[in-house]
């Protein structure tokens, strides 16, 4: 009974092939590169977001000139939005993998 209305609900879901084949719903690897590529990038922008405001706080401190307070305080925000935003994607993906894990099959 079951197994006859997996097909039907993957055809409804656009996963079950003309020949009946199943996907396995996993990424392919250039979605998974892509993914990566993403993660990535915006890890090393945040990094860069951290780097760059110690350096403004830095130039400030030691009084180089044109370093502005303002500059140092712009820098360091704009670093630790980056860093919230960071934290709070990883705290979403671990809540997801934590529900995936619960689920009985």
């Amino acid at each position: 009974m079951l197994s006859s209305g997996i097909p039907a609900i993957s055809s409804l879901l656009g996963t079950a092939g003309a020949s009946g084949d199943h996907s396995t719903g996993a990424p392919s690897s250039a979605e998974a590169s892509s993914f990566l590529s993403l993660v990535d990038s915006a890890l090393r922008g945040v990094s860069t977001d951290q780097n760059d405001a110690a350096a403004a706080q830095s130039r400030f401190v030691t009084g180089a000139p044109g370093a502005t307070l303002g500059q140092a305080l712009v820098a360091s925000d704009r670093a630790e939005v980056g860093w919230n935003a960071t934290v709070a994607v990883r705290n979403e993906i671990v809540a997801a993998y934590q529900s995936i894990m619960s689920m009985q099959f």
